[in-house]
């Protein structure tokens, strides 16, 4: 019984040196390629983690710079975040924030150059939308109407519309083009959910040019007014 059992195991044996043979080197790159995997995972789990916490404690100081309304301080800050996270979420918060504390002491120029920066690093779109706003009434309120033009005839997503089709308004407004800013502020107003009370003063806008948006229609890129108000 004993020899029997032997010669099983032996057979047995024989079997799983022969399968080795032919599939081990198989199955040991296989566990490696798993296992590295799994590793290399972790490891990116990990640098997330730290990034993120590296990126929140600069996010803070720039926080802190600015509640101190140090100029300089808040310019150092930023640019240490935007050279080492340039492209986070916190950045974007961060240049954001630094640029209306800028604006506000001033300093338009670092304002822009803060702005510009979430508008070319930012990979969220609702950053980069904010950020091109926010620019482009630094631009019109120094009379560079062009530049600002430019900026806003970018693609934005779809709730911004509104928003950037009355700031193009503003824009013809101020350079006395009554016919543009109208059909701008029409499109704005149209745009705009009814319960909006920015829409409200986009009508106001539009009333002051003469407009009603009641009345007004836009056809083929024209402003043009409904029979009800050419009779008037």
């Amino acid at each position: 019984m004993a020899n029997h059992l032997d010669l099983e195991e032996q057979e047995q044996l024989d079997q799983l040196k022969h399968f080795w043979r032919q599939y081990g080197n198989l199955i040991t790159w296989v566990l490696i390629v798993v296992l590295g995997s799994f590793a290399a995972w972790n490891g990116y789990q990990y640098w997330q983690r730290s990034q993120a916490a590296q990126a929140a404690a600069m996010f803070d100081e720039v926080e802190r710079s600015v509640a101190s309304n140090d100029v300089a301080k808040i310019e150092r800050a930023l640019s240490d975040m935007n050279a080492k996270f340039g492209s986070s979420a916190y950045a974007q918060q961060a240049g954001l924030l630094a640029a209306k504390t800028f604006f506000e002491k001033g300093n338009a120029e670092a304002a822009k150059k803060a702005l510009a920066s979430v508008v070319e690093k930012s990979l969220d779109e609702g950053y980069q939308a904010i950020a091109k706003l926010r620019l482009a009434s630094i631009l019109i309120e120094g009379k560079n109407f062009d530049e600002a033009l430019k900026l806003l005839s970018a693609a934005f997503p779809k709730d911004f519309v509104p928003l950037v089709a009355d700031r193009r308004g503003d824009i013809f407004a101020l350079q006395s083009k009554p016919v543009e800013a109208k059909l701008e502020y029409v499109k704005a107003y149209k745009a705009f959910d009814e319960r909006a009370g920015y829409r409200r003063l986009v009508e106001v806008k539009l009333n002051a040019l003469g407009g009603d948006p009641a009345t007004t229609e836009i056809g083929s890129n024209v402003v043009k007014e409904t029979a009800t108000e050419t009779k008037k």
